[in-house]
């Protein structure tokens, strides 16, 4: 794959930090989205010493709302209009209820309606220097997820763990829906399990947070988690590939309710008029 423009959300720390090293270390253009500009400066400075690449920047945007997701990606469109590759890596896992300015449950914004946004309003940017992909950070737990369009983007049904696989959840539908709509586009969307890796998820105060930072020390490394992503994003035999979902490298079917076609449509309109985001007809 020749040299592209990258950009990674969350590219600050962990899994998004090793994608980050990695794409810049095949003398690709990588662009990394943090919110706080103090750990991006110091992550900037990291990943180009490790790296050893100067074609990196930083780009503070929060994906904490609706606006604030919008703004960003007229920053990247407008700043990078030779975007390529989008990796909507930022995720969290709440471990106790959230909401945004717009209402909504916190990780369902942030794991759902951020990437749909970005994708979304970026698509015009990433069809004009196709072949182009979008790959999208997910997780194995999506298969328990559930999703009850009325209660699930509010937080009322909030629980400790099921939220973060609800999100993920939605991610995956989210997926699929968007291939169906760029097929043949040149632009193609796939979502992937990264492994079972040692990230800053869930690490909260408390015992909920000390037991997670615990089992951590048994999880494989950011570098390892950033594999399959950075595969995704640039290995010439995916690049036609569109819609799918891989565990690592191999593909595996949508289980549970991301198969749920009518569901999935469903979860679709709703994020359509949430955002007031839309693919052009």
């Amino acid at each position: 794959m020749k040299e592209k423009t990258c950009v990674v959300t969350g590219g600050n720390s962990g899994i998004g930090k090793a994608t980050a090293i990695a794409l810049a270390k095949m003398d690709h253009k990588v662009v990394i989205v943090c919110r706080n500009a103090g750990k991006g400066e110091a992550a900037l400075a990291d990943i180009r010493k490790k790296s050893g690449s100067d074609d990196i920047e930083l780009v503070i945007g929060n994906l904490d709302s609706i606006e604030n997701t919008k703004a960003l990606a007229c920053i990247l469109s407008r700043k990078y209009p030779e975007l390529a590759v989008l990796v909507n890596n930022a995720g969290v896992w709440m471990t106790k209820k959230t909401m945004t300015a717009d209402g909504l449950e916190y990780s369902f914004q942030v794991n759902h309606m951020a990437p749909f946004i970005l994708s979304v309003l970026l698509l015009p940017t990433l069809k004009k220097n196709a072949p182009a992909r979008i790959v999208n950070v997910n997780a194995g737990l999506y298969v328990k997820g559930a999703l009850d369009l009325k209660a699930t983007p509010y937080g009322g049904d909030f629980h400790l763990i099921k939220t973060y696989m609800n999100s993920k959840l939605c991610n995956a539908m989210f997926t699929r829906e968007l291939a169906k709509a760029i097929e043949g586009s040149g632009v193609t969307v796939n979502a992937l399990h990264p492994g079972v890796i040692r990230t800053r998820l869930g690490n909260t105060p408390g015992l909920t947070g000390f037991f997670l930072r615990a089992f951590k020390l048994f999880w494989g490394s950011p570098k390892k988690g950033a594999d399959a992503p950075v595969w995704l994003a640039t290995a010439p035999e995916v690049e036609k590939v569109n819609g799918r979902f891989f565990m690592l490298r191999k593909e595996t079917p949508y289980a549970g309710n991301a198969a749920n076609d009518r569901l999935t449509h469903d979860l679709w309109q709703l994020s359509t008029e949430l955002s007031g985001v839309a693919i052009p007809v």
